[in-house]
């Protein structure tokens, strides 16, 4: 309750709108950018981030006009409505960045991330690890007497999943890559 005695959100005693104009609520956002390809760019964009205490949950960076010398940064962020609006204004104020597209709003975009597990096993627990990356469609791309190295790409949920069977199976190492994402369609 207020000083007042007027609950939050409530506006049905007063000519004014009492409610709230933001959200609390985290909301996870893909944002693609695409910036020059030189140096310093990504320290650039990093350094926005890591300023205003906003965090990078997911990371990547690649070359995609090397005529243009343009390269594209996908991040994926979490904050608040008002939080996620703030990069966006200021990641597109900065001189490197031409386009920002927040793919979570502008529509269904196509997510994959890519995965390395490095499992350790012998006899029934191997067999049962090559089993369940047959059914992952994960690549075995190494192999040793007393390990593999599985290689899946998927959705963030595939992953996990993936991760959470091959731990009992002697799961002894993990490495994840960003989210790399592209708006479907044109």
């Amino acid at each position: 309750m207020s000083p007042l005695n007027i609950q939050k959100g409530t506006s049905q005693h007063s000519a004014y709108d009492l409610r709230a104009s933001f959200s609390e609520v985290q909301e996870t956002h893909t944002l693609a950018l695409v910036v020059d390809n030189e140096p310093g760019v990504l320290a650039r964009v990093i350094g926005l981030f890591s300023g205003r205490g906003y965090n990078i949950e997911s990371l990547t960076v690649a070359e995609t006009d090397h005529t243009g010398h343009r390269s594209r940064i996908t991040i994926v962020t979490t904050g608040t409505p008002q939080v996620i609006e703030q990069i966006k204004a200021q990641l597109a104020r900065m001189v490197p960045v031409h386009e920002v597209h927040d793919l979570t709003v502008e529509g269904a975009a196509v997510e994959r991330e890519l995965a390395l597990f490095k499992v350790k096993g012998k006899g029934d627990a191997r067999v049962e690890a090559l089993r369940l990356a047959d059914v992952f469609r994960a690549n075995v791309v190494d192999s040793t007497l007393e390990s593999f190295v599985f290689e899946i790409t998927g959705s963030t949920q595939k992953i996990d999943a993936f991760a959470e069977l091959m731990r009992p199976l002697g799961l002894v190492e993990m490495a994840r890559t960003g989210i790399a994402a592209l708006a479907r369609g044109s």
